[in-house]
């Protein structure tokens, strides 16, 4: 009876025994999962990018959930003006920054001697010919008008895809600064008016054809595919006033900015331009 009793008792602290170390190993386990969860966290990088409201606050938060899955957070702070938002990244507030293109970010750097620097581009906003009388620009009537924007930078763009359309020639030298002295040859004999941009289409009824920025386009109601002509996307305008991504000089190669870019630079985020804005926007890569 008595080696029985101690059989038993043997037994109960073997069991005890093997119960404790059980718990023990599962708290052991559950340390080391919070303690690999915790690093995780920590690995995770925020990166706050500054950007217009439409559309790249937009594009970068189609890009959000990728980038999220590569440890990067993205905080956007959106800007409607052109210049607080350089000012920002040069005193470090931001990471980086998206609603510019490179001669805008040079003519920055020029006026208030920073050294910000591009990315890498990401869409281009193309310029296109549009009419509500004109069906084809092969029937443009002679000494029609015409309007482009009066503003040096979109006025030589448009003129150069009037040149692309066979509706004028211009001086070889004059490129995309071109103004309408460097005019060679009008064959139809276009009178061509300039105005500010954002008015071209609202006086579009008053012109046989108008050369309309994308983004006011857009903003009007205006559809690409009812455009006459628009900016090919290996077209010097277009290589030329591609949105980019800035960053301050010597971040180019911060490897949380190039997963960036690259992201930016993806089928995800092609498509998402290519389905949302019907052609307005679209990207470079």
């Amino acid at each position: 009876m008595k080696k029985f009793l101690a059989l038993l008792l043997t037994g109960a602290l073997a069991v005890g025994v093997a119960g404790c170390g059980s718990k023990t190993d599962e708290a052991v386990d559950a340390n080391a999962g919070a303690t690999e969860n915790k690093e995780t966290q920590a690995e995770a990088v925020t990166l706050k990018i500054g950007a217009s409201p439409t559309p790249h606050a937009e594009i970068l938060n189609a890009a959000k959930e990728e980038l999220a899955a590569k440890g990067i957070n993205l905080e956007i702070v959106e800007f409607t003006d052109y210049v607080l938002p350089n000012l920002s990244l040069d005193s470090g507030d931001l990471d980086a920054n998206y609603f510019q293109h490179v001669p805008y970010l040079d003519f920055f750097n020029q006026e208030h001697g920073t050294t910000l620097v591009s990315l890498g581009a990401v869409h281009y906003e193309p310029m296109g010919i549009y009419s509500t009388g004109v069906t084809d620009l092969a029937d443009l009537p002679d000494g029609a008008k015409v309007g482009i924007p009066a503003d040096g930078t979109n006025g030589g763009r448009a003129l150069l895809l009037l040149e692309a359309n066979g509706l004028i020639k211009l001086d070889r030298a004059a490129g995309i600064a071109a103004t309408k002295l460097d005019i060679k040859e009008n064959p139809k004999n276009i009178e061509i008016i300039e105005m500010e941009a954002a008015q071209l289409p609202l006086s579009i009824g008053d012109l046989a054809i108008a050369v309309i920025n994308g983004n006011y386009a857009m903003q009007n109601g205006l559809e690409t595919e009812d455009a006459l002509a628009i900016e090919a996307a290996d077209s010097l305008a277009a290589t030329t006033y591609a949105n980019i991504v800035a960053v301050r000089a010597g971040d180019e190669t911060r490897p949380e900015l190039v997963t960036l870019l690259e992201v930016l630079n993806s089928q995800t985020v092609a498509e998402y331009i290519n389905n949302t804005y019907g052609g307005a926007v679209k990207p470079t890569f």
